[in-house]
């Protein structure tokens, strides 16, 4: 079979495995155990030709797949891969480009530098900050930290990047005790430690306590950073950062947004307030894949300070070219040399939709978690637990763990939706996530009848 034909088969494949989705369950067919049984096979000692390769690749994915990218699953804060991305990342994998520097691929790097502005310019942010485009919102945060480390040591004197942390004054560090676990991580990959941030006191949303950061921040001397978060993963709920930005200002801390999905809401003016004051923040860090709708994977790591950001970063070597002056090299951004062009598929969705289609998915998104809150809120024995200010919603069934438990193994294995659960002060939850582009105020309906039929039929 020619490239053409290959690549037309497989486009063929991919069409009609979209076509599917709106009528299969929303979740998997196969368990893993069940899907690592299918996969097994003896090392191939020969080849196979292209055709049984990709046929045989779609027969054992396809009842392990999950319906990410259909209507109604509301699993994780997801995207749906919007096909305009998927087209765009095609092509990306079919040019082969390597994103490492700017004479690499000058026409990966020139999708870059122009996604850059459209991005600071959609999410408000200033437009002097640098942008690194990475693997998703764990690799951001590493890298704004990473920028954050840097600097506010070296207000101290010290080089981090040449000295390394043995013998460097103490960084403190301020975190919501909210946060979400890959910041945790990020801060482990850094050298700091996964335990050792001093963990500030939330609300009942899950949102830092302004007198509660005060407090510490009058105990801290020396380098300081305050990571802050905009959406918290179960509800939604943002710092309230036109506040505590200020605050950590006033002692010279560095402050961090993990803004994964929340950042988007910055796009939406509706939805704008929540996020207000984020742009004093001096980094931030937030996922393409998730509500822009790029395919996976691609994330964006955002510094105020593009020296800092260039200086945590930058590799450097006899054999990689120069940059020119204004000239930007992707590869001072990001901790990867050798790397996917997400450029691409970034600049392919923010050219589809524009600032006022990230806007409307955004609202409408927001509108439809709110819809299922309020249609299940009614049914006797539900309870949302809180406030439905984005796209993610809190439901407890009976007040019981059991019953909560029984409901999301119910609605799972009914398959007209997809919810999961999470542990929330100590209960477990079903959590809901609405971010797939193709969910509408029509499947969030159904999906609140599903929610409601699978409660009932588990009593």
């Amino acid at each position: 079979m020619s490239d053409s034909e290959l690549f037309r088969r497989t486009a063929e494949l991919a069409a009609e495995y979209r076509r599917t989705l709106e009528s299969r369950p929303q979740r998997p067919e196969q368990t893993y155990a069940a899907a690592a049984r299918a996969w097994q096979a003896p090392t191939p000692e020969a080849g196979a030709d292209d055709t049984s390769v990709i046929d045989e690749l779609v027969r054992l994915a396809g009842p392990g797949l999950h319906a990410s990218t259909g209507p109604r699953f509301h699993g994780w804060v997801i995207g749906a891969s919007h096909p305009v991305g998927v087209a765009a990342d095609w092509l990306t994998s079919a040019w082969g480009q390597n994103a490492g520097n700017h004479i690499a691929s000058p026409a990966a790097a020139a999708a870059e530098a122009v996604a850059e502005k459209w991005l600071l310019d959609i999410l408000r942010l200033p437009a002097s900050a640098s942008v690194g485009f990475v693997t998703g919102a764990t690799v951001a945060n590493f890298v704004g930290l990473a920028a954050a480390r840097g600097e506010v040591l070296r207000r101290v004197g010290w080089d981090v990047e040449r000295q390394g942390l043995f013998g460097a004054p103490l960084v403190n560090l301020l975190i919501g005790e909210e946060a979400h676990a890959t910041v945790f991580s990020a801060l482990q990959f850094l050298g700091f430690g996964h335990d050792r941030p001093v963990k500030i006191a939330v609300d009942s949303q899950g949102a830092i306590r302004p007198e509660a950061l005060e407090r510490s921040l009058a105990q801290c001397t020396g380098p300081t950073i305050v990571i802050t978060q905009a959406g918290q993963i179960n509800s939604g709920a943002f710092d309230p950062h036109a506040v505590l930005v200020p605050l950590a200002h006033a002692k010279g801390a560095w402050v961090h947004v993990d803004g994964a999905f929340g950042l988007w809401a910055r796009a939406s003016t509706p939805q704008a307030p929540l996020a207000e004051g984020v742009e004093l923040a001096d980094s931030w860090a937030t996922d393409g894949h998730k509500w822009l709708q790029t395919p996976y994977d691609c994330g964006y790591a955002i510094v105020r300070n593009s020296e800092a950001h260039r200086r945590a970063m930058v590799i450097a070597a006899s054999y990689l070219p120069s940059v020119g002056e204004g000239e930007r090299d992707p590869t001072h951004f990001v901790p990867e040399l050798s790397r996917r062009a997400r450029g691409f598929a970034t600049w392919a969705m923010l050219r589809h939709l524009g600032r006022a289609g990230i806007a409307e998915m955004v609202d409408r998104h927001c509108r439809a978690a709110r819809l299922i809150a309020e249609r299940v809120a009614a049914e006797p024995g539900i309870a949302v637990l809180n406030e439905v200010v984005l796209n993610q919603a809190i439901l407890r069934f009976g007040d019981d763990d059991e019953r909560t438990l029984a409901t999301i193994a119910r609605l799972q294995t009914d398959g007209v939706a997809y919810a999961g659960g999470a542990k929330w002060r100590g209960r477990w939850v079903m959590r809901i996530s609405v971010s797939g582009w193709p969910t509408t105020l029509q499947d969030a309906a159904r999906t609140a009848d599903a929610i409601v039929a699978a409660w009932r039929a588990s009593k």
